[in-house]
């Protein structure tokens, strides 16, 4: 079965020129279609202008991965971490007992492209920290290529959830398939271009829950970038 989320279902909030966009978030408890899907709990997309600032909490054990597409991200938090992640960079972060995290676009005259998926905790007691890796577009192309996963294999990032992420760069006709074990599910994220799924067409923003499937299967009908 697969379940679609069109871009313009998602929750858009506009402040200061930024804008974001929430596929679903676990504040949105009166939307349905907003719950987590499995241990994704939030997939955020932001554009943020030059100097933008973001301040966000990060709760006990919980792990996001943030892929930046466009742009640079600089960050901060109070166990006294910093630094800078360029485009193309997916950097994974525990929260541990919980951190309080400010994020900025750390250009002064290029805009910010930002992807940030946040698992649920999956154990109590993880301890904080980050890792930060490139997948370069080459790599990326034509493949599933994993950037995350629980025993860190391919050199993906390490997460303790029981789940792979994946991120490809299609050309127009190429052809992918994730094959699912029983009991497996899969969300799959259109960051940009179009593709279809089934019988269905995604364009950028929209996402689809697979559930009950051997394998996702999907074609690019024009150049387009998945996350999985």
């Amino acid at each position: 079965m697969i379940t679609l989320r069109r871009a313009e279902e998602r929750r858009h909030d506009r402040r200061r020129k930024q804008e974001v966009w929430l596929t679903f978030h676990p504040r949105d408890r009166g939307d349905p279609r907003a719950d987590r899907f499995g241990h994704l709990e939030s997939l955020r997309e932001s554009r943020l202008p030059p100097g933008a600032i973001v301040s966000r909490d990060l709760h006990h054990d919980a792990e996001i991965v943030t892929y930046v597409r466009e742009g640079a991200l600089g960050y901060e938090d109070d166990l006294g971490s910093s630094g800078v992640i360029q485009a193309g960079e997916f950097q994974g972060t525990s929260a541990g007992r919980g951190i309080r995290r400010r994020e900025a676009n750390a250009s002064r005259s290029n805009w910010a492209h930002v992807f940030q998926l946040l698992l649920s905790p999956s154990e109590p007691g993880l301890l904080p920290g980050h890792e930060l890796k490139r997948f370069t577009v080459a790599e990326r192309r034509g493949r599933l290529c994993v950037v995350a996963s629980p025993d860190a294999h391919g050199g993906s990032l390490r997460i303790s959830h029981d789940a792979l992420m994946c991120s490809a760069v299609l050309e127009p006709g190429q052809h992918v398939v994730h094959e699912l074990s029983p009991g497996r599910t899969a969300w799959l994220h259109l960051v940009a271009g179009e593709v279809t799924l089934g019988d269905d067409v995604l364009t950028s923003g929209d996402g689809a829950g697979v559930t009950a499937e051997r394998a996702v299967s999907l074609t690019a009908r024009e150049e387009a970038e998945i996350l999985l």
